[in-house]
């Protein structure tokens, strides 16, 4: 006797698949906005021009379209980061510099058109990092991408302790979401200029200085 067949989910069609970008791009704006508690499925909707119903049915709850929309991008930043580091240690040496400026600079590069997408999520990353009930999110999403680039400092400076390169690590990660996310404040104190080249650069020479004296011996 034959057991009967699975039947074959459909593949999305483009409307449903635009719909659920249009709610991610939606959630994005609206979390990065208001963060996570005093954001509404219905501030979402409204920004996505859609039914709540939609929402729930392509987001699921609150917690799950978070999630959701943290991960969406984690991905393509994560592959972008580690073919730029696997690219830099294939050429040769790498220094403490070139190590930072792999992991900045694939989102930088996002940011620097004024995508108002990017520079949203980089408050949804300050968010996840901020909070401890994200531990889980932020242990799928970032830490395997993270613990590469932790060890590839280890090897600059292998009596370090790990705790200190890690902590030389999220300091580092959270001068780079204050650029993204507080480039206005720099600029009312007196500073002008977008995430270019130059403001690049400053931020890599700023966080390698920091890496470097809390790492080397003396």
């Amino acid at each position: 006797m034959k057991s009967p067949e699975t039947p074959r989910q459909r593949a999305p069609s483009r409307r449903a698949m635009e719909t659920r970008e249009r709610i991610l791009d939606a959630a994005e704006i609206v979390f990065a906005d208001k963060g996570f508690d005093a954001a509404t499925l219905r501030d979402i909707a409204a920004l996505a021009d859609a039914q709540v119903g939609l929402v729930h049915h392509h987001g699921g709850g609150k917690a799950e379209l978070f999630a959701q929309t943290v991960k969406r991008r984690a991905d393509d930043l994560s592959s972008a980061r580690l073919d730029t580091l696997t690219a830099s240690q294939s050429a040769g040496a790498v220094t403490v510099e070139d190590l930072i400026g792999c992991f900045f600079g694939p989102y930088l590069d996002r940011a620097a058109s004024g995508d108002a997408q990017w520079l949203a999520y980089a408050r949804l990353v300050a968010i996840v990092s901020a909070d401890p009930r994200w531990r889980d999110l932020a242990a799928e999403c970032f830490d395997p991408t993270a613990n590469r680039f932790i060890d590839a400092f280890a090897q600059l400076y292998p009596d370090a302790p790990r705790v200190a390169i890690a902590s030389g690590f999220v300091y580092s990660v959270s001068a780079m979401l204050a650029l993204l996310t507080s480039a206005w404040r720099i600029e009312t104190l007196g500073a002008t200029g977008s995430i270019g080249t130059g403001r690049r650069d400053e931020l890599v020479r700023f966080c390698a200085a920091g890496i470097r004296a809390s790492l080397q011996p003396g």
